[in-house]
């Protein structure tokens, strides 16, 4: 069940950039929502600015198939966002918009799975950090649908088994793990700050919510899923795409000199 975990008793490298990205999007989360809890609309354009200038930074030292992972995950949450959130009603952020920050903060929180997930301290105390996510949420899970708390959190107790299944089913679990940490972080001070609330009853099957539901990683995981499998797709069609114009370059020139 665990085979696509790394291997116990290896030596793994640590990384300072690895650290140098988590402890830089942790920071910024803070600070950024606590500063859209009472911000304007022009502030959170420019923190959007601000965040799209670190994303493009980060993503300077990261190679082909990050980067690309990285735009599909910007490009399928900021979709869901829109979805979720203004459509669906699921949960509302204080304008009813998707702030400027959201997609590239995104981007951000994808690369700090990423960065975590490869780090040598997930690596090498994988199977303990995982033991220590799984009873954590699960606890916050029990505790959501057990009656004590004034908003019920069906949705999250539900959101936790297709959690683990990603944890323990999934191709990439260390980047399910390391999402866990940044999207509760995250998660746990947006609403704390009342930068988004998330709806009472989920709009689809009526169940309640909590604020934040206890498994909400489950939702990051699926963004990080698209994200790994669809970058080879798109790096493979436009690897064919370019080799297709250079072969079809020569077979022009060859056609307008005998025109002519």
């Amino acid at each position: 069940m665990l085979r696509n975990f790394p291997q116990p008793d290896t030596v793994y490298t640590h990384r300072i950039r690895d650290y140098f990205i988590a402890a830089l999007t942790f920071l910024c989360v803070a600070i950024s929502l606590n500063m859209d809890a009472s911000g304007s609309m022009e502030q959170q354009n420019f923190m959007g600015l601000i965040a799209w200038t670190f994303l493009v930074l980060l993503l300077w030292g990261e190679n082909k198939e990050v980067r690309m992972q990285v735009i599909i995950a910007v490009a399928f949450a900021t979709l869901g966002e829109h979805f979720a959130s203004i459509y669906m009603g699921g949960y509302t952020y204080r304008f009813g918009n998707v702030p400027a920050y959201v997609p590239p903060g995104h981007g951000m929180v994808y690369l700090t799975a990423v960065a975590l997930a490869r780090s040598g301290l997930f690596l090498t105390h994988a199977r303990k950090i995982a033991l220590l996510v799984a009873v954590t949420c699960g606890i916050w899970s029990i505790w959501g649908i057990s009656g004590y708390p004034e908003q019920g959190d069906q949705v999250g107790a539900l959101l936790y088994c297709v959690f683990l299944i990603y944890l323990l089913r999934g191709r990439s679990p260390m980047v399910y793990l390391a999402a866990f940490f940044i999207t509760t972080w995250l998660e746990l001070i947006g609403t704390a700050a009342g930068t988004w609330k998330w709806a009472t009853i989920e709009p689809v099957m009526g169940l309640s919510q909590g604020n934040p539901p206890s498994g909400v990683a489950a939702w990051y995981c699926l963004v990080d899923a698209v994200a790994i499998g669809g970058a080879p797709v798109l790096l493979n069609a436009f690897k064919k795409g370019s080799d297709w114009l250079k072969a079809d370059k020569p077979k022009n020139v060859h056609q307008g000199a005998r025109n002519d």
